[in-house]
């Protein structure tokens, strides 16, 4: 992503000659923007799916239940952790997402494009602020609890979903529903997030 925005950047900056901000255009579309939208994305696709297909099972084959009937909360065994660990992984991937399309960026300008280093790295450095890096943050936190909240619900409430289909069909249908609706979702609030604060 990084290198496909050093590449158009660096095209589109020529054009007015403004080569020097690339590196400020490449990390403000990333912190901003794309950093977390797109790791939200694959997060979606990787860990959203399998929590509601996992916890799509559990209400299948009745463990839900069982835990019911053990005095055990549900919520608390099977969810919390969840939520609690997508508050610490989805800024931790973001932040990794963000500084390889720095980097990528780097490559696709500097290194391939002849844009100088110091004007790459001053540009980011005087556009930079700490509230983009906050915005980057919050969004992040923001869509971690969206994906585990959508797809924990449609996972644990399988048996009331209206496509009348239970057992593994209607895992494969719970789960693709997630992942659509987690993908809408993310896009819808990373506009809401953005109108807010912005």
């Amino acid at each position: 992503t990084g290198m496909v925005l050093g590449l158009q950047g660096y095209h589109n900056l020529k054009k007015f000659g403004s080569e020097e901000v690339l590196g400020s255009v490449v990390a403000l579309s990333l912190l901003q923007e794309l950093g977390p939208v797109l790791t939200a994305l694959m997060v979606i696709g990787r860990a959203g799916s399998a929590i509601c297909a996992e916890i799509g099972i559990m209400r299948h084959s009745e463990q839900i239940d069982a835990l019911e009937c053990m005095a055990i909360d549900p919520y608390k065994f099977l969810i919390a952790p969840k939520f609690i660990a997508a508050v610490f992984s989805l800024p931790a991937l973001t932040f990794i997402f963000n500084v390889l399309g720095i980097l990528g960026g780097y490559l696709a300008g500097v290194v391939f494009l002849d844009v100088a280093s110091g004007a790459y790295f001053q540009g980011m450095y005087d556009s930079v602020v700490w509230a983009d890096i906050r915005l980057c943050f919050i969004k992040s936190i923001v869509f971690g609890l969206l994906i585990v909240w959508i797809a924990s619900f449609k996972g644990y409430f399988l048996h009331l979903s209206r496509t009348g289909v239970f057992g593994a069909e209607g895992v494969s249908r719970i789960t693709t529903d997630a992942v659509v609706l987690a993908s809408v979702t993310i896009l819808v609030w990373d506009y809401l997030i953005g109108s807010l604060i912005l």
